[in-house]
């Protein structure tokens, strides 16, 4: 079971490291460590992602800015209390690294097999660009889920308009962080990064979930 529930959430990132390793958290007396990759575009543009590394995977590898890894792992969620509400936050929990000096071909790659946790929201950009928001639930071990906020475009995005919440959902794409900005009051404006995927295929399974999945945790922007 837990093999399964492994092989539906699947990442492959390579970047540099922007900042060495911080102690995050320490669990059952295994301590863990958060700092972010540059992940290259195809073009000039990077994604800065978060990365959460168990002290084990670091044993023996030196992990410090300006190194260049690929990390292979999931992307999981959690609930953060910032600003008066919960925050989802996401990061890239790694399984595997690599240290490697030259280039990856397909340096960000992401799969998910999960359910559709809220209504999907399409919508055009000012340059006409269709786009539909999906927040995609994918179980993991111990009854837990996370939650991926997700991006659909063009014909993507037409027909996973039409989906319902508990669908069936298998993606395939990449990781991005995106800038934008919240207003707190009428005089202070934060700036914030989002993370989410941007697919670039998607396949509906012909099944259903329960919707008190997708009701487990409360989910705030």
């Amino acid at each position: 079971m837990s093999d399964n529930v492994i092989s539906n959430n699947i990442v492959s990132i390579f970047g540099t490291v922007k900042e060495n390793p911080v102690l995050s958290h320490e669990m059952y007396g295994e301590k863990f460590f958060n700092t972010e990759l540059i992940v290259p575009r195809l073009s000039d543009v990077f994604d800065v992602l978060p990365i959460t590394i168990s002290e084990r995977l670091m044993l023996g590898i030196d992990i410090e800015m300006g190194t260049k890894m690929l990390v292979e792992g999931q992307l999981r969620s959690y609930n953060k209390y910032l600003d008066g509400s919960n925050k989802l936050i996401l990061t890239v929990f790694a399984r595997n690294i690599t240290l490697i000096d030259e280039e990856v071909k397909n340096p960000n790659q992401i799969y998910l097999d999960g359910y559709i946790c809220k209504r999907p929201i399409y919508r055009t950009t000012p340059f006409g660009r269709e786009i539909t928001d999906m927040l995609i639930a994918v179980n993991r071990p111990y009854n837990k889920s996370d939650y991926i906020p997700s991006i659909a475009w063009g014909r993507n995005a037409r027909y996973s308009e039409k989906l319902q919440v508990g669908d069936r959902i298998k993606v395939w794409g990449r990781i991005q962080s995106r800038e934008y900005q919240k207003r707190i009051s009428d005089e202070e404006v934060i700036t914030r990064i989002a993370y989410e995927i941007s697919i670039s295929k998607m396949e509906v399974v012909e099944t259903t979930l329960d919707e008190e999945v997708c009701n487990k945790e409360e989910l705030n922007d």
